[in-house]
């Protein structure tokens, strides 16, 4: 709790004002977060779902035998059961989340599901990555990151987690990575900010939570959420706009909001083959192969470390 406190103070403090998207999942933004991946509007887990069906019965040959499964930011696993019905050898799967719970009730699950696989859950921030356990199977180490989640880091952190993750998985490894697609503004538009307004009601949960937990006073009334297409950036940023000007007190302290100022809570940056071949590169890693769906288009990449 003292780290959400922290992040908020130092957030509000900052100009222009942001907060790690990574606050948005306590159990009722996790719980929002399911309900947006099943509207119409949110295309990118429907098509990611079906492209891994696609493509990971193709890379089973690069995978060989005994191999490892390491997933970062794993959450529910929900994707990951897709890669556990193709991979029959599959040796061992490691789970990493930030939440213990999330973590404790995606193992419990699966160790029900798929009873011969070793499942070693490790407690974890994909941003900082843990060591994997030393007594794990020998075989090739497999990353997993979906959900065009490395899209939520600036290029920086993006090429230092790819970096991290290429020391903790070894030189041997393959590391498949989701991503979302630059592609028209509508679209783009339409999936962060629905017509059923789920979107909106889980950025707005950062100020519920934030009320409950660290006991701010934010009117909630007195926000509403932007969703923005940055084209120079080639990234959606979700914002909260305040719709007056305002007083937010947190420990003492008081943060003004002027009417129309905003506290940026995420960016989900887009991505070309270029782009992506450029995070690879300047990360250590050789993108192998590149996959991409049907319209509207995410892809996956393959990489592996470079010689």
């Amino acid at each position: 709790m003292q780290t959400f406190r922290s992040d908020l103070i130092a957030g509000l403090s900052a100009s222009p004002k942001s907060l790690s998207p990574k606050w948005f999942y306590d159990a009722e933004g996790s719980r929002l977060f399911e309900q947006i991946t099943q509207l119409d509007e949110y295309y990118p887990t429907r098509q990611e779902k079906a492209l891994l069906r696609q493509t990971i019965p193709l890379w089973l040959d690069l995978f060989g035998t005994d191999a490892v499964l390491v997933e970062l930011g794993s959450g529910a696993s929900a994707k990951t059961r897709i890669l556990l019905d193709a991979i029959s050898d599959l040796a061992a799967y490691v789970p990493l989340d930030i939440s213990e719970t999330a973590l404790e009730a995606a193992a419990r699950a699966l160790r029900r599901d798929y009873p011969q696989l070793d499942i070693r859950p490790v407690s974890g921030d994909f941003e900082n990555l843990p060591n994997l356990p030393d007594d794990l199977p020998k075989g090739r180490r497999i990353g997993f990151f979906p959900g065009s989640t490395i899209g939520n880091l600036d290029h920086q952190a993006a090429v230092e987690l790819l970096i991290a993750s290429r020391r903790m998985l070894g030189s041997d490894s393959l590391f498949i990575l989701g991503i979302d697609l630059v592609k028209d503004r509508e679209t783009l538009l339409a999936a962060y900010d629905d017509r059923q307004g789920v979107t909106s009601a889980f950025n707005m949960n950062l100020l519920h939570r934030a009320n409950r937990e660290l006991g701010t006073d934010f009117d909630t009334d007195a926000f509403r959420h932007r969703a923005v297409w940055n084209d120079k950036e080639a990234r959606i940023e979700m914002h909260l706009e305040s719709l007056k000007d305002q007083n937010i007190q947190l420990d003492g302290q008081k943060f003004l909001f002027q009417a129309g100022e905003t506290l940026h809570t995420e960016n989900s940056h887009k991505f070309d083959r270029a782009r992506v071949q450029a995070l690879a590169e300047a990360s250590g890693w050789t993108l192998r192969e590149m996959r991409i769906s049907a319209a509207p288009c995410v892809a996956l990449a393959l990489l592996q470390p470079t010689e």
